[in-house]
C-alpha cells in the first residue's frame, strides 16, 4: 500500500464506524481481561455465551477464586481448551489478589506476567480498557495487514510494529477495532468480499479489481478451462509432447490456468 493511501484508508473506515467497539461483552477491566483470555482460538460469540452465565456469579478475582476450578470449568466448558484456560484464569486471579490488590495492572510487563496472557491479550487490555495506542495482532489483523499491503510481515510482532509505524496518530487508538472488524466481515480469509469493500481502491490485493469503483477485467471465469488433476491441461492434451506443451507459455496463464484462446491452436489440430 502506497504511503499516500494509508490516511484515506483509515478515514473511510472511521467514517463507516466512528466509534468501534469490541464484540466481547464485559462491564469491567477484569471482565475484559477474562474474556480476552478465554477468547484464544475461540469466537467472540462463543465466549460471550459462556461469560453471560459466568460473570453474574464471578466478576472479580476474589469471586472467581471462590467459584473454584471445577465451578469455572463448568461455566466455560463450551469454549475450546476450557480446562487449560480455566487453570490459567484461576492462576491469574491468584496473582491479581496477591500482588495487585485484586485490580488489573496497567503495565504491559505486569500483564504479560499473568498466566495465559501474551502480548496480544496485553495489547487488547491496554487499548480497550485504558485507551492506549497499542496494536493487538490477531488472525484478522494479521491477514488484513498483509493482504492490503498496509504492514506486511511474517510474524505478528513484525506486523504490529509495522502498523504502529504506518497508522496516522489520529486513528491509532481505534485502528485495532477497525482492522479486526474489517477482517472478520469483509476481508475474510477464504473469500474476501472485495466487491463490497469500501477501501478496495487503496488495497494491494489482486482481487481489488473486482471491487466497487474499479473497472472489471475480462471474465476469466468464463474463458478458463478447468484445471486438470496433474497438468492443468484438458484431458485431450495430456498426451502432448514436452515441446508442444512448452508452447503454452506461463505468461498465458491466469491464476495458474490456461485461457481457451491460448489452447485454441492445439485444440484445433
Amino acid at each position: 500500500m502506497h504511503a499516500e493511501h494509508v490516511e484515506p484508508f483509515f478515514a473511510v473506515l472511521a467514517e463507516a464506524n466512528p466509534q468501534p467497539r469490541s464484540e466481547l461483552e464485559y462491564t469491567s477491566v477484569f471482565e475484559l481481561l477474562a474474556a480476552v483470555l478465554l477468547s484464544a482460538q475461540a469466537t467472540d460469540i462463543g465466549v460471550n455465551k459462556a461469560t453471560r452465565t459466568l460473570f453474574p456469579v464471578a466478576n472479580t478475582p476474589r469471586k472467581m477464586l471462590a467459584l473454584g476450578l471445577e465451578g469455572l470449568e463448568q461455566k466455560i466448558r463450551t469454549i475450546g481448551l476450557f480446562r487449560s484456560k480455566a487453570r490459567h484464569l484461576m492462576q491469574t486471579c491468584e496473582i491479581l489478589v496477591r500482588e495487585h490488590g485484586g485490580e488489573v495492572p496497567r503495565s504491559r510487563e505486569a500483564l504479560q506476567a499473568l498466566p495465559g496472557v501474551g502480548r496480544k491479550t496485553a495489547n487488547v487490555v491496554l487499548n480497550v480498557a485504558f485507551g492506549e495506542p497499542t496494536m493487538a495482532v490477531d488472525t484478522h489483523v494479521f491477514r488484513v495487514a498483509n493482504r492490503t499491503g498496509l504492514a506486511p510481515g511474517k510474524a505478528p510482532l513484525d506486523v504490529e510494529l509495522g502498523l504502529l509505524k504506518r497508522i496516522p496518530a489520529p486513528y491509532l487508538v481505534d485502528a485495532h477495532h477497525w482492522l479486526i472488524l474489517h477482517g472478520r466481515y469483509v476481508c475474510q480469509a477464504r473469500k474476501p468480499l472485495c466487491e463490497q469493500c469500501d477501501v478496495a481502491r487503496y488495497c494491494d490485493f489482486p482481487a481489488r479489481a473486482h471491487a466497487r469503483n474499479q473497472p472489471l477485467p475480462w471474465n476469466r471465469h468464463r474463458d478458463v478451462l478447468p484445471r486438470s488433476r496433474t497438468t492443468a491441461l484438458p484431458r485431450r492434451l495430456w498426451g502432448l509432447r514436452g515441446h508442444d506443451r512448452n508452447q503454452l507459455r506461463s505468461s498465458e496463464r491466469v491464476n495458474g490456468e490456461l485461457p481457451k484462446r491460448a489452447l485454441a491452436p492445439l485444440l484445433s489440430g
